[in-house]
């Protein structure tokens, strides 16, 4: 017997509050007058007045033995009855006529056949989409109490609700069954094939989880989801009957093991299987695309670490180059000093007479020799001065390590300068390379919206992830073979990547390529960002589901806004 607690059924609580006694359980005046004029001892008033408040809050006749003694004590200090008065009656006959004055006050009607019709109708609509007794067990009272009928008794409820969900279940397992083909018959029921050995079964071996995000185990899950693909088209087994059955017999077929599973009906244990393979294929899909968005966020954790760690080795060096670079501007300095035994330049008022001598007097064509020479010893001059600052120069760069040294050092500090992570990160994919692109290969994705280019650039890398392997940079524009036909793929990097992405992706000394190995970061990084933000969707996952195809029309809502409204208002009236 489903047990009660877990149903609406409107019975006692097993404290009953001060409150609750006040609002339910207190008679009115014109009550207590009534009961009055209908009996003749204080025993049947008592006994009366009780069943009068406990149908108006149960909507039917609980045994007077059931009734809480808190109630009992209420209502007969109410009354103003010696604590010896008992809630009872003494014969049948009386109580069945008390039962009708309570009716026949309250304006109800019993006809336990309509009754019974009601509730089994209502279950059985239920069963065709629900399949816990608790819940088949709610839809019969919600309907009886929308319809102000007196509910029945529980166990009453409970064997309609067994009978009906056995009919209804039956025809579910013989039209599932008769969907699939010997065949896969055959291999679902050797899932549950005990192997002496281990002594353990298929089935039990696919009860086992997800466990962590490592590289390897995201390697064994999508073996475990290829094996689950390989059974069978679950969906097209499991047409028309309702996720909230499926996920019924899936969970009845979790908490069974091989040797209860060989004792139900064929048909049962083929549509349990169904249910649960199917199950286990959407918690499959589930499982991977998380490992994969958390691999994805370990790469990039690794790449800001190596950051970190490049910032820190690369501190001292960037020191020591400052150092030479100071040495380099003080040779620089020291070269540029004037040499003492050079005359100094004419200054003061005879400087400016010699200007102004020089401007009035005629040409003279021995001055004009004398300037060359003057020209010529000015770029002598200017040839040793750059002749000693070179040397100068060398001579510090040759005390800081030398010239090939400093530059590989620059290389390296000024690779990593600013806070671009993302070249980074392609050290730490190769090894997750193959897996991530058996992962794609396994699922199918679908876009949310109208905006696809994330989608086509993962189209573009699997297109080009064999042939562009030998190359370091691949042209936004190849032409690929499909289905026999040559086929132009262009890549569109600014229509989702940022920045320090296309700072990564483009080289200025290449223009229109881009780096292959940082390509495939970028778009594996996207497209775990967008499976989260719920952009892109995994076509049979739970999770990552498109939920936009889940939702309800205007017209599939519309017909249910009356009944819902309806229902709401009878809500409080039933226990949860």
């Amino acid at each position: 017997m489903t047990s009660i607690d877990r149903t609406a059924d409107p019975g006692f609580a097993r404290m009953v509050s001060a409150r609750e006694l006040a609002d339910s359980f207190t008679p009115a005046a014109d009550e207590v007058a009534w009961a009055r004029a209908t009996t003749k001892t204080d025993q049947h008033l008592l006994a009366l007045v009780v069943w009068l408040k406990c149908y108006r809050r149960l909507r039917y006749f609980p045994s007077l033995d059931e009734v809480p003694d808190a109630v009992v004590v209420h209502i007969r200090g109410l009354l103003e009855l010696p604590e010896s008065v008992v809630a009872e009656v003494d014969a049948t006959r009386t109580a069945k006529r008390h039962r009708e004055f309570v009716r026949a006050r309250l304006g109800v009607k019993y006809d336990s056949a309509e009754v019974r019709e009601i509730a089994e109708s209502a279950i059985r609509a239920a069963a065709q989409s629900k399949d816990n007794p608790a819940s088949l067990i709610n839809v019969a009272l919600e309907e009886l109490v929308v319809q102000g009928k007196e509910l029945p008794g529980y166990t009453a409820l409970d064997k309609m609700v067994a009978r009906v969900r056995a009919e209804v279940n039956g025809k579910v397992y013989a039209d599932v069954a008769a969907r699939m083909t010997g065949a896969q018959r055959a291999w679902l029921l050797h899932l549950l094939w005990v192997d002496p050995s281990t002594p353990r079964s298929e089935f039990d071996k696919l009860k086992a989880p997800a466990k962590a995000a490592t590289i390897g185990k995201l390697k064994e899950r999508l073996a475990h989801l290829a094996k689950l693909d390989a059974v069978g088209p679950t969906e097209s087994w499991l047409t028309g009957v309702p996720p909230g059955k499926i996920s019924h017999f899936a969970g009845e077929a979790k908490v069974t093991d091989a040797a209860d599973m060989a004792k139900v009906g064929e048909d049962k244990r083929l549509t349990l299987l169904a249910g649960f393979i199917h199950v286990l294929r959407t918690s499959a899909r589930d499982e991977v695309t998380e490992m994969f968005c958390k691999r994805m966020g370990v790469i990039h954790k690794k790449g800001r670490f190596r950051l970190e760690a490049l910032r820190e080795e690369h501190r001292i060096e960037s020191e020591r180059l400052l150092e030479v670079f100071g040495d380099v501007l003080a040779a620089a300095r020291e070269a540029a000093e004037q040499d003492p035994d050079a005359p100094e330049p004419a200054v003061g008022p005879d400087a400016e007479d010699a200007v102004d001598e020089t401007e009035t007097a005629e040409p003279d064509p021995a001055g004009e020799e004398t300037a060359e020479l003057q020209a010529e010893e000015e770029a002598e001059a200017q040839a040793e001065l750059a002749r000693r600052t070179g040397a100068l120069v060398l001579k510090a760069l040759a005390g800081g390590g030398g010239v090939d040294r400093l530059s590989a050092a620059h290389e390296a500090v000024a690779a990593h300068h600013g806070n671009n992570y993302l070249p980074l990160c392609e050290q730490y994919y190769k090894s997750h390379r193959p897996t991530l692109f058996t992962l794609v290969d396994a699922i199918e994705l679908e876009a949310t919206s109208a905006e696809r280019a994330v989608l086509d650039a993962l189209e573009f890398v699997r297109a080009v992830r064999d042939a562009g392997r030998i190359a370091e940079r691949i042209d936004e524009t190849v032409l690929v073979e499909r289905d026999g036909e040559e086929v132009v793929l262009t890549l569109d990097i600014d229509a989702f990547a940022g920045p320090l992405w296309k700072r990564t992706l483009r080289d200025r000394r290449r223009p229109g390529m881009l780096a292959r190995r940082h390509l495939e970061v970028c778009v594996f990084s996207h497209l775990a960002s967008e499976l989260r933000s719920g952009d892109i969707a995994v076509v049979g996952s739970d999770s990552y589901a498109n939920l936009h195809t889940q939702q309800m029309t205007w017209e599939e809502c519309e017909p249910h806004i009356g009944t819902s409204a309806s229902r709401r208002a009878c809500q409080p009236t039933l226990r949860r």
